[in-house]
């Protein structure tokens, strides 16, 4: 019984040293491994460890790759991974934003997706700004990349509105650039 309660005081005590970004209509947390490893089976045991209304259209079919490396990640690892996007008047998640991987060599690349009936509100735009943010204030972190397809004008709107520079275009793919300020 006791062990029981110490695993239980670890999860715990992983759960508040994770960082969470609070924005003016969003708050982004980082997708914990274990609620990774139950999706997208197991949405009603994700949604508790989240501790956020799982909708229907989340995960989107290109986070669902991703899904496994998140789950083997330690609670250090999972900061340079997927982050939930989640909309604070509804305490439901949205989309989500997040890295590549961790840094390498000071660079550090985004992603981020919206689900449908949440787009064209401004929310990547918020949640971009706010992980760029946060990614610029790491020490390890001092360059922020990103790639979109050269036909997604939102994409190409929601990285310059958080201040990325277009650098050039590769394989069918814009690739952008954001360095510490």
């Amino acid at each position: 019984m006791l062990a029981g309660v110490a695993r239980d005081q670890a999860c715990h005590d992983a759960a508040v040293s994770r960082p969470r970004i609070d924005g003016q209509r969003l708050a982004l947390i980082p997708l914990p491994a274990a609620a990774a490893a139950a999706l997208p089976a197991g949405r009603a045991e994700a949604a508790r460890m989240i501790g956020a209304i799982l909708p229907d259209a989340w995960p989107l079919p290109d986070l669902l790759g991703v899904l496994p490396m998140q789950a083997a990640a330690t609670p250090d690892q999972e900061r340079f991974g997927i982050w939930l996007i989640v909309e604070r008047e509804t305490n439901t998640v949205v989309g989500d934003v997040g890295f590549h991987g961790p840094p390498d060599n000071g660079r550090v690349e985004i992603g981020f997706s919206v689900i449908a009936d949440r787009r064209r509100r401004g929310y990547a735009s918020e949640a971009a700004r706010s992980i760029v943010d946060w990614a610029i204030g790491q020490p390890e972190a001092r360059e922020v990349v990103a790639r979109s397809e050269t036909d997604n004008e939102a994409s190409a709107r929601t990285l310059a509105a958080a201040g990325f520079a277009r650098v050039g275009e590769r394989e069918g793919l814009i690739e952008w650039r954001l360095a510490r300020r």
